[in-house]
């Protein structure tokens, strides 16, 4: 039986990428165009939401998104959310409808054709580089203007202990949310590390539950309230994952 069930993992990994790939391929001519001007990106968004749907049935996934509070279209969020799988990008994607652009580590350039389009349309950030953290702001702050939204997985990376609920988090969404006024949209994301965690040899197809949370408002809120508000939010998402993985 556990000869069968690492087949299905080798298989299924290498399918994941297949999944990815193929879309891409096919709507190549199309995602070329929507990203030879900034203006064009909620195009290349609504592009980029069939893709990620493409990838979760491929791989047997299903969701069902459950909101305390609705996202209201045409306002610019910040969203935020925990972090366990490299499906937490197309799970971001398929919840929420208003175009957003991720901030995300520069490493995953290196993926082939995902790489090109996520180089070109997401706010890369090299957490070693302190220049680098400082140009995200201004790129933000100019995609923020354009009436997008933002999101960042706060914790700024996949915990390396696999029995960390929730890791720390970043001040970063906190601090660019603060200076632009934007109310700050917490969403949780219980199953994905059981469906699609980093460690190879683990997952299944399935259900991945989505429930987002009250907004924190940040309209009367300074730089100095930014400790609270990350803890607030924290909190949030936190006490959530325990009541889930509960039932």
């Amino acid at each position: 039986m556990r000869l069968f069930k690492i087949i299905f993992w080798v298989l299924w990994r290498v399918w994941f990428y297949v999944v990815m790939g193929v879309p891409i391929i096919i709507m190549f001519p199309l995602l070329f165009l929507s990203i030879l001007k900034e203006t064009w990106y909620p195009y290349f968004f609504k592009l980029a939401r069939i893709w990620a749907k493409v990838i979760l049935f491929g791989m047997g996934f299903y969701y069902k998104i459950e909101k305390q509070q609705d996202i209201e279209s045409g306002k610019s969020y910040m969203f935020i959310a925990n972090h366990t799988s490299m499906t937490d990008i197309m799970l971001m994607l398929v919840t929420v409808k208003n175009p957003f652009v991720f901030v995300g580590k520069k490493e995953l350039v290196k993926i082939p054709l995902f790489g090109f389009f996520y180089k070109r349309t997401c706010i890369l950030v090299d957490r070693n580089n302190p220049k680098s953290r400082t140009e995200v702001f201004a790129r933000a702050q100019k995609r923020i203007n354009q009436g997008l939204s933002i999101c960042i997985f706060p914790e700024g990376k996949v915990p390396d202990d696999e029995s960390v609920v929730l890791d720390e988090f970043k001040d970063g969404a906190f601090r660019l949310a603060i200076e632009h006024h934007l109310p700050i949209v917490p969403l949780v994301f219980p199953d994905n590390k059981k469906r699609y965690s980093y460690t190879f040899f683990s997952g299944s197809p399935g259900k991945m539950r989505v429930k987002i949370l009250p907004f924190i408002e940040t309209a009367n809120k300074t730089l100095d309230d930014r400790k609270t508000i990350k803890g607030e939010a924290r909190n949030l998402i936190y006490d959530e994952l325990i009541a889930f993985l509960k039932l």
